[in-house]
């Protein structure tokens, strides 16, 4: 199992992780991926296990302490030194779930984080997965104003 950040070369292999794991109305378009991985690909934390890629967080950085809707099409509003690291994605193979490589992977993430002085990390997800992140020691901030993909959200924050 290796981990690391993503390249270029990784878009299709990320694209189709993304369609596998969201509703289309939800899913980032290859477009998206691509101009996010040419503007913050160091976002982008990916696992490989015999050189596939099972598992990737990615999302942006931003001196805004929320996470804005605008900012999962936008990639120009990454800020490198921006204080928080925003979360757009935490993404796992279907027939790789279930392993573990996800919270792996989170906690790369947040060591990372950590590591780069940042005032914390937002994120959004399905009431069902509340759980799952406050493993971590994100709290749950009640419900996003996001409305991507017309779903219910619910913003999880974890502050260093």
């Amino acid at each position: 199992m290796i981990i690391r950040t993503a390249e270029l070369k990784d878009l299709d292999a990320i694209t189709a992780m993304e369609k596998a794991c969201f509703p289309i109305a939800e899913a980032a378009t290859r477009e998206s991926f691509e101009n996010r991985l040419k503007r913050f690909a160091d976002h982008f934390w990916v696992m490989e296990e015999d050189g596939i890629l099972v598992s990737c967080i990615n999302g942006m950085v931003t001196d805004e302490e929320v996470l804005r809707d605008e900012m999962f099409a936008d990639a120009t509003l990454h800020k490198e030194a921006g204080e928080w690291q925003m979360i757009f994605g935490v993404l796992t193979l279907p027939k790789y779930q279930g392993k573990g490589y996800a919270s792996i992977l989170m906690k790369k993430v947040i060591e990372d984080c950590e590591r780069q002085r940042r005032k914390g990390i937002v994120l959004t997800c399905k009431e069902e997965l509340i759980h799952f992140y406050a493993k971590f020691g994100y709290k749950d901030a009640g419900s996003s104003k996001s409305t991507h993909g017309g779903a219910k959200w619910y913003e999880m924050r974890l502050e260093f």
